[in-house]
């Protein structure tokens, strides 16, 4: 296959400075802010971003280990198949998160929500548009039996 290469377009910046202790999944990260830092080239890209309440952040995951195509994810105790699962360490380590933006400020984006390491690299934004993004009905596998650990579970070094 042809090699795909991707340009940051900012930097996120947060309080973790680590992979242990980060929350899991953005919807656990409440009350976590931070900032996105996006080069002053693209800061005409940013104009009319601020009615949106929510973005999507897409990064590469700078701090993630090499991938296996089976892992134990932070949610179970079992083996599990890495597309099945939410875990960095991935052939192309590509990160999304849902983060509540709260204003824009220059090149800035000031939000909440966030479940990113401090220093990762950005590579795209897009706006959260719930009826394009949300499903009225979905299964989530193996996680139903494990969903209910998400706010209490944090991240580790298993995939750095």
């Amino acid at each position: 296959m042809e090699k795909i290469v991707y340009t940051p377009i900012g930097i996120i910046r947060s309080a973790y400075k680590h992979t242990e202790g980060v929350p899991i999944q953005s919807t656990a990260a409440a009350g976590s802010k931070g900032s996105v830092e996006i080069a002053k080239t693209f800061e005409p890209g940013l104009e009319d971003l601020g009615g949106f309440s929510h973005v999507i952040l897409l990064y590469h995951f700078h701090r993630a280990g090499k991938y296996r195509l089976r892992v134990q994810p932070f949610l179970d105790n079992h083996r599990r198949g890495l597309f099945a699962t939410r875990a960095p360490a991935r052939p192309n380590a590509i990160g999304l998160s849902v983060v509540h933006l709260i204003k824009i400020v220059g090149n800035v984006l000031l939000v909440d929500d966030l479940d990113i390491l401090d220093g990762t690299p950005l590579l795209d934004i897009k706006p959260y548009v719930p009826p394009f993004d949300q499903v009225g009905s979905y299964d989530i596998g193996w996680m139903e039996k494990h969903i209910h650990k998400l706010n209490h579970t944090a991240s580790d070094d298993r995939f750095s």
